[in-house]
């Protein structure tokens, strides 16, 4: 057997490069096809808020807080307890990794 082909049509290189290729120009085909008229700088660009006036940038921006507000607000009690060993200190999560594996590995070695 070579390398160029294995003898299995799923596994041989030429056939996944060729068809990349194919992949390649079509794909280019179809985004050259794209809007022609489209210019920058121009109304076109504008946000499109259905219609409203569109606020001022700051106004627009939403804070993560408020985006996952349900979600934290839901686990709270798990947030909570999750934080209070949150230091912020890499000391601490190092220790914390190094104890999670000399749990996890004697258990993976009594597995197998």
């Amino acid at each position: 057997m070579s390398i160029i082909g294995y003898g299995y049509a799923v596994w041989a290189p030429l056939i996944w490069i060729v068809a990349l290729a194919v992949i390649g120009v079509m794909v280019l085909i179809w985004r050259n096809r794209g809007q022609k008229s489209y210019k920058k700088g121009t109304a076109q660009t504008d946000i499109f808020l259905s219609g409203a006036k569109v606020p001022p940038e700051e106004q627009r921006h939403v804070k993560s807080e408020n985006i996952y507000w349900g979600f934290f607000e839901s686990l709270k009690e798990l947030y909570d307890a999750l934080m209070k060993p949150h230091t912020g200190i890499v000391n601490d999560y190092l220790l914390w990794f190094v104890a999670v594996l000399a749990i996890a590995i004697p258990i993976l070695v009594l597995a197998v």
